[in-house]
């Protein structure tokens, strides 16, 4: 690097990182000049406190790398998104979206931006969803979504609910002592459920599931350990038992400060997919070849006039099993 160009280099990152904290600048320049893998996580450590507010700044500086970006750091996503814009710059990294949205923690941000600082794959994780995604994709809607958070695997979903104390049902469950009723704590898990359905990957899953056709159909093994109240956090989890188009089976557990709270052993649901689009040759063919007597639902090709006059012709009839 010549001497016009090290100048250079430290003006632009001066510009840059002016209202970063002192030592950001520095570790910045030394991985510029050095790819002094070390400095990362100075250097985005001082870009996050940059873009915090002061309350913000003592959070983090009380926390260690478990301190979710979203719900303990408060951070929204403009937010997020100017961290990364001033971390690409600085880094000279090219940082991917979908990558971006399963970053949960600080731990999480620091060993994703090392891992694309050196070159590397960064590690793989669970895919998370907050809140507004959830939202979208749920046929649930609020005052009934008991789902803050979740995180989805290939077998299993995790989800975080906190008690508020403004839940409409709690002000007759019980009259001036609130308790979070046992039968809305099998409901949140069911709900962890639907959402698996509808994100998980399980390979039994042929298909995009429509949120409309999934139901409850039963509870099995249900036991309640631990009276819940405003302010508990429900730590939720769900593990597929089996999946066979159109049902699906899953066990769940729900924990409150560590202490096991609602378990049940399994939580059956009914689900159908969205109906085939036409042109579709991959999943017409795989239709084509299924038995409609073997449990796995029927579609027709909507030609008939008496029994399709009302559809698109651009959708295939659709039939329940019902």
């Amino acid at each position: 690097m010549t001497t016009e160009s090290e100048s250079s280099v430290e003006e632009d990152l001066k510009d840059l990182l002016k209202r970063c904290p002192l030592g950001t600048y520095e570790a910045a320049l030394a991985f510029r000049k050095n790819k002094d893998i070390d400095q990362v996580e100075v250097i985005v450590m001082g870009i996050i406190d940059r873009h915090l507010e002061p309350e913000q700044r003592e959070i983090l500086a009380d926390s260690d790398d478990t301190l979710r970006m979203y719900e303990d750091l408060g951070m929204d996503s403009l937010t997020m998104l100017e961290v990364v814009m001033l971390v690409e710059q600085t880094l000279e990294v090219s940082i991917d979206n979908e990558e971006l949205r399963d970053l949960r923690t600080i731990g999480d941000v620091k060993s994703y931006l090392n891992a694309k600082a050196k070159g590397e794959e960064p590690p793989k994780r669970s895919k998370t969803y907050r809140i507004e995604e959830i939202a979208s994709l749920m046929p649930h809607r609020e005052p009934f979504l008991f789902l803050e958070s979740v995180s989805v695997t290939e077998d299993k979903a995790i989800a975080r609910y906190k008690i508020s104390g403004n839940e409409y049902f709690l002000e007759g469950h019980f009259k001036e002592n609130p308790v979070f009723p046992a039968s809305i704590m099998i409901e949140a898990l069911g709900q962890l459920c639907v959402f698996y359905l509808l994100k998980g990957e399980n390979e039994s899953l042929a298909e995009k599931v429509d949120p409309n056709t999934i139901f409850f159909t039963s509870c099995d093994g249900v036991k309640c350990r631990r009276i819940c109240k405003p302010g508990d956090i429900l730590e939720m989890q769900v593990k597929v038992n089996r999946v066979r188009h159109p049902l699906a089976s899953f066990q769940g557990e729900i924990n409150v400060e560590g202490q096991k709270t609602a378990t049940a052993e399994e939580i059956k649901l009914a689900f159908d997919y969205y109906p085939v689009i036409e042109g579709d040759v991959s999943t017409s063919a795989r239709l084509q070849d299924k038995d409609p007597q073997n449990g796995n639902g029927m579609h027709s090709n909507g030609s008939s006039k008496s029994e399709g006059d009302s559809l698109p012709k651009r959708f295939v009839k659709f039939a329940s099993d019902n």
